[in-house]
């Protein structure tokens, strides 16, 4: 006598003859089954997008795709973190530009060329970013399956990302997985928790490309290999010639709908694109901002005298300072001559010249102390706060598409210098640079006189505006001030050399979105220029080793961008 064989009211229902009898039947149907393939297939990682919004329902699936991935142990260890603040994309955007920057130095010219080329992240142009974490605070062996992998967590993590990837391409969503970024700087962004670590940042929107190809496999960085190139058979070959070759590596060493809108205006040239390589950049960057044109744009040219200059650090004599700011009150210097050759305005502005204010100039003279930075802070902190306010105003002064900053002070390459060793945590011997018309001997007493003064103030720099105050000068705060006014303004900020440079990395600590206006004019002699730059997320127009100083290199950029703009606006169109 048999009975009939009790079935669970939950769980599995079917019984080990069901199972022996047709193995398949857990199959999905054939459509179903083709179109799992068919997103698998069509899985891209997404840079560019529309600022069309995402309905909340979407993103809600989307992220439950993602909790609903395998875990080790069930711990569901990832975190989502849902960004949609213009202010964290904003300064994670110039996190990924200057990681960008750095990790092309590392590679053969080659290879460098062609990655800064392409388009990494659309961290701006998405309307939504996601920071996948991984909680990692609950100890490995707590965890069933992590005891003998401990990273398994993080692989989960991973999971959860694919399962995202997939129903993104399934919704015709884009998705894109940016890793630039240093793992303990992206946490800090979003505030995470100590045990709680990243795995990158999602860019999720509506794509503006459909992709037939990964974009690396179209760019010609990569191919995809066969599948026999990565698969072998019970166990790695002994042979090597039998083996998978090791992964190739070329290691040698503002407002979304407007940065959208810029692009798709440049894609509507009838040329390729990106054909005016890093100035197309610049031009979709002053697009994006809204200037059409470059006629209203200011000179300022900021200058100050500077105590350090006692410890011998420079080969000219304090009153050079003063020779020029009167020159470029009367139009004369280099940088006010290149800005009347240009059609540019021309302000100067006294921070603080030995002596008398300048006449003509617009004062911005400190009142309290100065140090020589060796043995005293440069400036009062109510100095300092009042200076970045007074450049602030000037940075937001009616009818100007853009300010390019200039600047004027013997002694300043130091103060740059010692800037730079606070703020990017730097060794002196690193960044220190001859300066103008400077010597091996003078090489080595600034280099000297930084290391001083990194090292008297290292407790008192806790933040950007007492860095300043401490190793820092007047047309700092004053340059800084300007770059915080024009960004405020929506305007468009053209660098110059080292210390215009070293300002602007101040407002951008002080805030993150004026690193969003930024043009990078050219590439100084000064060493410490560079890394300044890769800190910003910046690549430069021109490099032309120069050493003017006084704005002529962003004076000469901006006549560039002023052409290119109304070459823009000449060139033929394509139909869409």
């Amino acid at each position: 006598m048999t009975w009939p064989r009790p079935v669970p009211l939950v769980g599995d229902t079917t019984s080990a003859a069901e199972r022996a009898a047709e193995p398949a039947a857990w199959r999905l149907a054939d459509e179903q089954r083709k179109a799992v393939y068919e997103v698998i297939a069509g899985r891209r990682d997404v840079r560019r997008f529309r600022p069309d919004p995402i309905e909340p329902s979407l993103l809600e699936q989307v992220l439950m795709a993602g909790h609903r991935a395998p875990s080790v142990g069930h711990s569901q260890p990832w975190r989502f973190v849902v960004v949609t603040a213009a202010a964290t994309r904003d300064r994670a955007a110039t996190i990924a530009e200057r990681e960008r920057l750095r990790q092309a130095h590392l590679l053969h010219d080659d290879a460098r060329r062609r990655m800064l080329d392409l388009q990494l992240d659309g961290i701006r142009e998405a309307p939504i970013g996601v920071v996948v974490a991984c909680d990692r605070r609950a100890p490995a062996a707590g965890v069933l399956g992590r005891a003998t992998y401990p990273d398994t967590d993080i692989w989960s993590c991973a999971c959860a990302i694919e399962n995202m990837w997939l129903a993104a391409r399934a919704e015709g969503l884009g998705m894109g997985w940016v890793t630039l970024f240093p793992p303990a700087e992206l946490a800090a962004l979003v505030a995470l928790p100590p045990g709680v670590v990243t795995l990158g940042w999602l860019c999720l929107g509506w794509p503006d490309e459909r992709p037939p190809a990964p974009a690396l496999e179209r760019a010609g960085w990569s191919r995809r290999l066969a599948l026999s190139d990565v698969t072998v058979r019970e166990s790695w070959p002994a042979v090597p010639a039998g083996a998978p070759a090791p992964p190739v590596s070329a290691l040698r060493a503002p407002d979304q709908a407007a940065v959208v809108a810029a692009r798709d205006e440049s894609d509507r040239l009838l040329t390729a694109p990106g054909s005016l390589g890093v100035l197309d950049k610049a031009l979709a960057r002053a697009r994006a901002i809204g200037i059409e044109d470059l006629a209203s744009t200011k000179l300022i040219v900021v200058g100050a005298d500077h105590p350090v200059t006692a410890h011998r650090v420079s080969t000219y004599p304090a009153s050079v300072t003063r020779d020029v700011l009167e020159a470029t009150v009367a139009g004369v210097s280099l940088g006010a001559a290149a800005a009347r050759a240009a059609g540019f305005g021309v302000i100067a502005v006294d921070a603080g010249v030995n002596g008398p204010p300048v006449g003509g100039a617009t004062n911005c003279r400190p009142r309290g102390r100065r140090g020589d930075l060796v043995y005293s802070d440069a400036m009062t902190l109510a100095d300092t706060e009042a200076l970045i306010n007074r450049g602030r105003h000037l940075g937001q002064m009616p009818g100007t598409a853009a300010v390019a900053l200039g600047e004027v002070g013997i002694g300043n390459t130091t103060v740059a210098a010692t800037l730079v060793c606070a703020l990017l945590d730097l060794p002196a011997t690193d960044v220190v640079g001859l300066g103008a018309g400077g010597d091996t001997a003078t090489l080595e007493r600034k280099t000297t006189a930084v290391a001083a003064a990194v090292a008297r103030s290292r407790a008192k720099c806790t933040d950007p505006v007492a860095v300043l105050a401490a190793l820092g000068g007047p047309e700092f705060a004053v340059l800084a001030g300007i770059v915080l006014g024009a960004a405020e303004q929506a305007r468009a900020v053209l660098l110059d050399g080292l210390a215009t440079s070293v300002a602007a990395l101040v407002a951008a600590r002080l805030k993150p979105a004026a690193a969003a206006y930024l043009i990078a004019g050219q590439r100084s002699r000064e060493k410490a220029h560079a890394a300044v730059l890769d800190e910003l997320g910046l690549e430069p127009i021109l490099d032309l080793r120069a050493r003017a100083g006084e704005g002529v290199g962003a004076v000469l950029c901006g006549q560039l961008l002023a052409t290119a703009l109304r070459l823009r606006a000449l060139a033929g169109r394509t139909s869409p």
